[in-house]
């Protein structure tokens, strides 16, 4: 278990929960905050590496590919060999992987440390939700736990931004990596000496290679396919053949777990309700919220004229709000209201945030036009703590790795899929305006409407899903006996 460091001969250096919570936290923080750091310092990697602007994106999306397809391995392989293992295992690749990223001098080179950077980055996030709720087995003091863990994954892509934007203005894009050298190493040192080893609680055996092979092959395809849409056309033959391709990859991945011995992904993960709509529910949600990032950065940048620096600065509210629900409001709402009810009540503030970006001038002012959308953001703060805790509500003792890893791969999908789709029509739409004699302003803006409606749209839906699908797991204090013994959440270990 990974509560307290304490020696094995003796109970006498125990130390507090809290500081083996703030170092879970702290590893990742540092992975998330590198999935949108990145973000305002595009232009400057691609005048410093010359990377053409279609080659771009593929600096944040083979992060989050490489991320999102090995959680599910990194998951099992904390389930056979042990979380510690895996976590401190995942830091040193992050790592190492982090400073190989801030002195590349090529594309290439950026991108392949880029992906190892991401396994590492999986490694990390995969097994931390299932050390929390072993740390924390009491339901009061999970829901605190997990908001706070909930609040790092909120909050960190927006501090992201932040920092991005000062770190590349201050010093160089190089050092959006290269920060990571000395958290990195301190949070690896500490873990090592706090965690406690912890015993592996699934079945001896050998990690499912080939399934994450192709489910990461199979993501990777599918990313592809959306970004090409704009050269072939979303309805050119070569745009669904690489479609086809990605389903035809994702199928045998789920073959292969159906027929494997030891699967990757147990196909019986997906019998409850809440597992499935929690992680379909937020690959809608987290494609619409990702995107919407990026988009905003570019609108103020591109239209307002914004730096790197002030642009980063100004999604700073919607970190403050973020954090202050998520730490102060968000595990007192579950416990009061349901975990459905505040998701839903948080997923309405942010549709309506959105919402009001699909009107978004030319010459728009941030106290009018941005402001009070970052201010509505803070329901993320409501909506990650809620989907996490209805995602691991039916984990048991022997999954709980690989349902935490299935819920951090769902973020990750939704974030890559959220900006390759919500960009791809953006740029499409702006091309087309363009044509029809628009200013580059006009045009560009008439592109992110668009690409805000679509977003509307998946949160919408979201809020539908949430209604029918999932259901409120009973952990609250009418509960009976019988009840909270089945409540395998709050008694993970």
């Amino acid at each position: 278990m990974a509560e307290l460091a304490q020696s094995p001969r003796s109970d006498r250096r125990a130390y507090p929960r809290t500081l083996a919570l703030a170092l879970l936290c702290a590893g990742v923080l540092m992975v998330i905050l590198d999935g949108t750091i990145v973000t305002v310092a595009l232009p400057s990697i691609a005048d410093d590496l010359g990377f053409s602007s279609a080659d771009l994106a593929w600096v944040m999306n083979i992060y989050m590919i490489a991320f999102g397809g090995l959680l599910l391995l990194s998951g099992r392989l904390g389930d056979l060999f042990g979380r510690k293992r895996v976590l401190l295992a995942g830091l040193a690749v992050f790592t190492v992987a982090s400073v190989l990223c801030g002195v590349a001098t090529s594309p290439e080179m950026l991108l392949a440390a880029r992906f190892v950077q991401g396994a590492g980055g999986a490694m990390v996030s995969a097994v931390s939700l299932g050390m929390i709720v072993t740390l924390y087995p009491e339901p009061a003091e999970q829901g605190k736990a997990i908001g706070a863990f909930s609040f790092v994954g909120a909050a960190g892509a927006s501090l992201g931004l932040v920092l991005g934007g000062v770190l590349t203005e201050a010093a160089s894009w190089h050092w959006i990596f290269l920060v990571n050298l000395p958290i990195g190493v301190l949070t690896l040192l500490l873990s090592a000496r706090i965690l406690s080893p912890d015993t592996p609680t699934g079945p001896r055996g050998k990690a499912d290679v080939a399934g994450a092979a192709l489910v990461t092959a199979g993501l990777m395809l599918l990313v592809f396919a959306v970004v090409k849409a704009e050269a072939y056309g979303w309805g050119s033959a070569k745009t669904w053949l690489l479609v086809a391709g990605s389903l035809a990859l994702l199928a045998l991945f789920a073959v292969r777990q159906h027929l494997a011995a030891e699967p990757l992904l147990p196909l019986r993960t997906f019998r409850s309700r809440n597992v499935t709509g929690a992680n379909v529910l937020q690959v809608f949600t987290i494609a619409a919220m990702f995107g919407f990032q990026v988009l905003v950065v570019l609108y103020m940048q591109h239209v307002l004229g914004y730096g790197p620096a002030k642009s980063g600065w100004g999604m700073f509210p919607t970190a403050f709000a973020i954090g202050a629900v998520s730490l102060g409001l968000s595990a007192r709402l579950i416990g009061r209201f349901g975990a459905r009810n505040v998701l839903v009540g948080g997923l309405l503030m942010l549709t309506a945030a959105m919402a009001y970006l699909t009107r978004v001038p030319v010459d728009g002012a941030y106290a009018v036009d941005l402001l009070p959308v970052f201010v509505l953001l803070g329901g993320g703060g409501l909506v990650l703590p809620a989907l996490a805790t209805l995602a691991m509500s039916d984990a048991g003792p022997e999954d709980a790795g690989v349902v935490s890893g299935l819920f951090s791969t769902t973020q990750q999908i939704g974030a890559a899929l959220g900006v390759a789709l919500l960009n791809t029509l953006s740029t499409s739409r702006a091309d087309t305006l363009r044509g029809d004699g628009k200013s580059e302003a006009a045009a560009l803006t008439g592109g992110f409407h668009l690409a805000f409606t679509v977003g509307t749209v998946l949160l919408a839906a979201s809020v539908v899903l949430a209604l029918v699908v999932l259901r409120t797991p009973r952990t609250g204090r009418a509960a009976s006996a019988d009840e909270k013994a089945a409540q395998p959440l709050a008694h993970v270990g």
